[in-house]
């Protein structure tokens, strides 16, 4: 079932909202000219009418019960905020070039995560287009957008949406976006979209005036839960289900990023995530383009995973956010909050063998045994990174992995990333060592929200030994020190740091051993145990030995290459990365006694027979 406003052309339009529980309904057209209509209820609690004399451009409300006039809550565009009136999108206008695109597959991407208002100075789409160039000569192939859904006001990470049908009206409104993933077609990059289906933001959300939208059955941090099991349901459902089918329609969209599935409650047989997974498996065959579902998942459980046959969501990929504390606390040491579980290199050894890290253990922080096993997954359904919008932003400062440790330990996580056996993901700035901070903002007008959102971020660092205030959310400078500062990308270390990221893309691009996810072609060894993790990784013929140092310190290591030789491929510590310069051979064969730069990576790569 289609809901919102739909132009039909001609001058005709159908308006669809679901209402089980109000008596009356008229669609009230604002502009060009005020007029009222009534609204005709089917006996699923739908309402809907054909409006003759009504164009794009258009705006209007709905009134219920004589009373209160509020916005479509599957308004396609709000021009004038969370509390103005919707406005008719007609989507068929827009001249798309990109026929022929087929995107690309979820196994070649590496992913760069965007957030559009702080992307560029001028925050919008079409500035971001102006930077697609910069990203492709990276080796950029896909563009993870955070979410783009209106929120309130004109700064916002997005997770605040109320509207998830309506592109951010700051950002260019729904022309701006479908240009901007249009040109990224053009580029040969997919476009991936951060939605929200695990609660509505507060400010500017009417749903309740409408329907059921909301369960009290279960309790999240946002109080009362979306309702995806309780009574009424099914609209529900039908209400999400068809906005992720809109995003691909209309946006041509590559994949969704679901934020947060460990929030979405449901108990039904035929879970919502499953249906959901189903109907956008259902639409990719008619496309003849595979669409992808991945998601974010604080559960460490595999049944996102899992195929629908065995019981499973039949997601393609989730983000594994073991993989980040691992590396995170092996270079800053840090361990407070959820950063106690972690910074042991057995840890991250397990962590690149089989993904997640906690399978069924004792979580110290939990205070409970928690996830699930996915050594038995292949590392394609996996999304690894060092740094992203959550663990940048949720710091209390907002500083990024360069302002906390040193250029070495950099460039070191930036390689147990991008050689890992996973699909990585880079966050903006990341690739030349960002200064300005990513930091949480917001532009409600509430204030007794806005105080709420301050005492909660000041609540939520507890855990943590941080010490200081946190930077006023509703502060405009807030957001704007958060933007990036471009023009450091070409000066002194961070042009260093650039081409140090696009070689190492171009080596996963071009080694086949770099670019294989069979879990079963990958050697892992916690190498005396003191901080020294080896990696061998094969597919047929190509073969790669990685040797990643997270000590403080040079070490002294025993290694055996059998098989030939091995011609070293790169080095982290080499004087071109602005290291030391590297002790380790050029060249290696059987046995030998090695010295390793503290924070440090390299590799070798398997000699072909007879060179």
């Amino acid at each position: 079932m289609k809901i919102g406003a739909h132009y039909l052309g001609g001058g005709r339009c159908e308006f669809v909202v679901w209402g089980p529980f109000i008596h009356e309904i008229f669609v009230v057209i604002v502009s060009p000219m005020k007029r009222m209509i009534p609204m005709n209820k089917d006996t699923r609690g739908y309402w809907r009418m054909v409006v003759d004399d009504i164009y794009p451009g258009s705006l209007y409300l709905y009134q219920i019960d004589r009373g209160a006039e509020r916005p479509d809550p599957a308004s396609h565009f709000q021009p004038r905020g969370v509390h103005g009136p919707s406005l008719i999108v007609d989507h068929r206008s827009f001249q798309w070039d990109d026929s022929g695109w087929g995107g690309i597959p979820l196994e070649q991407m590496i992913i760069y995560e965007v957030h559009i208002g702080t992307f560029t100075l001028e925050g919008d789409f079409d500035a971001a287009i102006d930077r697609l160039d910069d990203l492709a000569r990276l080796g950029v192939n896909a563009v993870e957008v955070m979410p783009v859904a209106q929120f309130p006001g004109e700064r916002n990470w997005g997770y605040d949406g109320t509207y998830p049908f309506a592109v951010q009206n700051s950002y260019g409104g729904p022309e701006g976006f479908k240009k901007f993933v249009n040109a990224c077609h053009k580029k040969g990059v997919s476009v991936i979209l951060d939605v929200v289906y695990n609660h509505f933001g507060p400010e500017g959300n009417y749903t309740a005036d409408f329907a059921p939208y909301i369960t009290k059955k279960y309790n999240t941090p946002w109080g009362g839960a979306i309702n995806y099991d309780d009574s009424h349901s099914d609209e529900v459902r039908n209400y999400f289900i068809e906005n992720a089918l809109y995003w691909f329609l209309n946006y041509h969209i590559d994949a969704i990023r679901l934020d947060a599935i460990h929030s979405i409650f449901d108990m039904s047989p035929k879970p919502f995530l499953q249906e959901l997974v189903e109907r956008v498996k259902s639409l990719s065959k008619k496309c003849e383009r595979k669409l992808y579902c991945i998601a974010e998942n604080d559960l460490d459980d595999v049944k996102a995973l899992e195929p629908v046959a065995q019981g499973g969501y039949g997601i393609d990929a989730v983000w594994c956010d073991d993989y980040h504390h691992c590396v995170h606390t092996m270079l800053t040491h840090e361990r407070g909050g959820y950063y106690k579980d972690f910074g042991r290199a057995d840890q991250f050894a397990k962590a690149v063998r089989e993904g997640y890290v906690y399978s069924w253990e004792y979580s110290e922080y939990r205070k409970k045994h928690h996830g699930s096993s996915s050594k038995d997954f292949p590392g394609s359904n996996l999304v690894v990174f060092s740094q992203n919008h959550d663990q940048i932003g949720n710091r209390m400062l907002g500083d990024r992995l360069s302002e906390q440790v040193s250029f070495e330990a950099l460039k070191l996580a930036a390689g147990a990333v991008l050689l890992s056996p996973y699909i990585p993901l880079i966050f903006m700035g990341e690739e030349y060592g960002e200064d300005a901070p990513f930091l949480y903002f917001v532009s409600h007008a509430d204030p007794f929200l806005i105080n709420a959102v301050r005492e909660g971020r000041k609540q939520e660092f507890a855990s943590f030994s941080w010490k200081g205030e946190p930077p006023d959310p509703q502060d405009e400078g807030t957001f704007l020190q958060s933007k990036l500062n471009w023009e450091t990308r070409d000066q002194g270390r961070h042009k260093l740091l650039l081409d140090y990221y696009q070689q190492l893309i171009s080596l996963r691009k071009s080694i086949p051993a770099l670019s294989c996810f069979d879990k079963k072609a990958i050697e892992v060894i916690n190498l005396n145990e003191n901080n020294l993790i080896s990696v061998k990784r094969w597919k047929g013929t190509s073969e790669v030995y990685i040797l990643m140092n997270f000590n403080n310190e040079e070490v002294r290591i025993v290694v055996r290459l059998d098989g030939g030789g091995w011609n070293k491929l790169f080095d982290s510590a080499d004087e071109l990365w602005n290291g030391d310069g590297s002790f380790m051979p050029l060249a290696v064969e059987g046995e030998l006694q090695l010295n390793m730069k503290a924070h440090s990576l390299v590799m070798y790569e398997k000699a072909e027979e007879g060179s």
